[in-house]
């Protein structure tokens, strides 16, 4: 490094001598004046001053002048001067030529910082616009190393955060004494901007709140870039904290509101078949002479109430599962057609005198999927379908493979879904339209539906053109098992 810039300075002042010896030659060739010789051998100071500094200035000064007295002061050739006349010139022209190489270095100085300041600018706006990018305060605190390093063109940074009390850094080899410099420097007295071996320290402060420090290296930021730096750091992590603060109160409001719905909608729907069964116990138990007819009616009322108590029960723990997460998957091979011949056994009961159709592509070709919780979205979807379409009505399975998915269908030709409930029928405990004839439910199944395929890593949509009835299509990535039994899997959107 220190050649470099060695040989970089020589080869400055190289050229300076070869442009002035170039110029002297053409000044002499051209039988020029000493006026106008002084003025050429000026320009050059100007030049060089403006371009490599005070001490090159300087350096051609004294060659122009040495050039200007021999060449163009009598007696020529020598460097003797004769007179009161030559030794005014020959002082005026090492005058002037200090003094402007002199001003000339002021002007580049100050447009080198001008451009510095220009520069320093740029970097803390496209700083404060990345910083922007980022809602989530974890991948701010983790990628805002990074980004001041690279904007900065620094070799390392380190941001430790007050509320967190974590480290987060864009370095690999951090000194051990780093850590617990930035936490004293939030600790102690706020000194400002000091250094710690090759980092340099400061706090950040938003106001006289300390909210944690930056440390980088090297030390090549000015002060006021560094705190510059810091000032927009700081309210990026304060804002950053105070969003995440705000998502996480926002979560438990809305989990409370979750939790008070469902208790609210449960209380409700429970107390409607618990009353059909207390009712009919009752009047079984106190009501003397009831004809065999009589008590199978309250019997068969009774099993009906206790089956829909027990879906709702069974819903309730569902989607308790589902919100705490507890949903694994447990991939293996199947035939999309047994798949759902087994589903419709099971749900045959509610079915009715519905008819079902089954239409599986690549029958013969195994998918590797969880049968149990595809079962529980088909058996609802299948159920749904009857309760919502007329009895005799024809239900139709559908299955097939791409690439990377494999989806289902189920098809009524029924009434369909209103247009106006069709963006919603999704959400928990929402209800459309009840028509004539149409059994209750719960609100939850289409939910648990969904948040069981998202856990798969599918997805489910509703369609339901005017007069054609409804058609829930939903998917699961293909899992396909290597030759160690692993399980792959590919995510891709339907």
């Amino acid at each position: 490094m220190q050649m470099n810039w060695f040989q970089e300075r020589m080869a400055r002042w190289a050229t300076a001598l070869v442009a002035v010896t170039a110029a002297t030659a053409l000044l002499v060739g051209a039988g020029a004046e000493a006026t106008t010789a002084g003025l050429v051998f000026l320009v050059l100071v100007v030049w060089f001053a403006t371009l490599s500094g005070y001490l090159l200035s300087l350096y051609v000064a004294l060659v122009c002048a040495g050039a200007f007295d021999f060449y163009f002061l009598p007696p020529l050739h020598t460097f003797r001067i004769v007179g009161i006349q030559q030794w005014v010139a020959l002082a005026s022209f090492v005058a002037s030529s200090i003094v402007v190489s002199r001003v000339a270095e002021m002007a580049r100085r100050q447009a080198l910082k001008a451009e510095q300041r220009s520069m320093d600018l740029e970097r803390l706006y496209a700083l404060s616009q990345q910083m922007m990018l980022y809602e989530d305060a974890e991948r701010l605190l983790n990628a805002l190393p990074r980004q001041i390093e690279v904007v900065f063109s620094l070799n390392g940074v380190v941001l430790y955060v007050c509320e967190t009390e974590q480290f987060h850094t864009s370095a690999h080899d951090l000194p051990l004494g780093i850590r617990g410099r930035l936490q004293a420097a939030v600790e102690g007295p706020h000194v400002g901007i000091e250094q710690a071996g090759d980092f340099t320290v400061m706090p950040l402060l938003l106001g006289l709140q300390p909210v944690g420090a930056l440390g980088w290296r090297p030390a090549s930021l000015s002060r006021e870039v560094a705190t510059a730096v810091s000032a927009q750091v700081a309210i990026a992590v304060a804002r950053s904290l105070a969003i995440a603060e705000t998502a996480r109160m926002e979560a438990a409001r809305e989990a409370e509101r979750l939790r008070t719905a469902l208790t609210d909608s449960l209380t409700h729907e429970l107390r409607t078949p618990l009353t059909s069964i207390r009712a009919a116990a009752t009047t079984l138990v106190g009501t003397d002479g009831l004809d065999e007819e009589s008590r199978k009616d309250l019997a068969i009322i009774i099993d009906e109430e206790s089956a829909r108590l027990d879906l709702l029960i069974g819903e309730a723990v569902e989607m308790a599962e589902i919100d705490a997460n507890l949903v694994q998957i447990h991939a293996a091979p199947h035939l999309a057609r047994t798949f759902m011949e087994q589903a419709l056994e099971v749900s045959r009961k509610n079915l009715g005198a519905h008819r079902v159709t089954i239409d599986a592509e690549d029958d013969d070709r195994p998918a590797c999927f969880d049968a149990h919780l595809l079962g529980r979205v088909l058996r609802h979807l299948l159920e749904n379908a009857a309760a919502h379409t007329p009895t005799g009505t024809t239900v139709r399975l559908t299955s097939r493979q791409t690439q990377t998915l494999l989806e289902f269908s189920v098809e009524d030709n029924g009434p369909g879904i209103e247009a106006k409930d069709l963006p919603h029928i999704f959400e928990k405990f929402y209800r459309g339209k009840r028509r004539p004839g149409m059994r209750k439910g719960s609100g939850m199944g289409l939910a648990i539906a969904r948040a069981i395929l998202i856990a798969h890593g599918g997805g489910i949509e509703a369609t339901s053109p005017p007069g054609k009835g409804a058609q829930f299509r939903f998917w699961v990535p293909l899992v396909a098992q290597d030759a160690d039994g692993k399980q792959t899997s590919s995510n891709n959107p339907g």
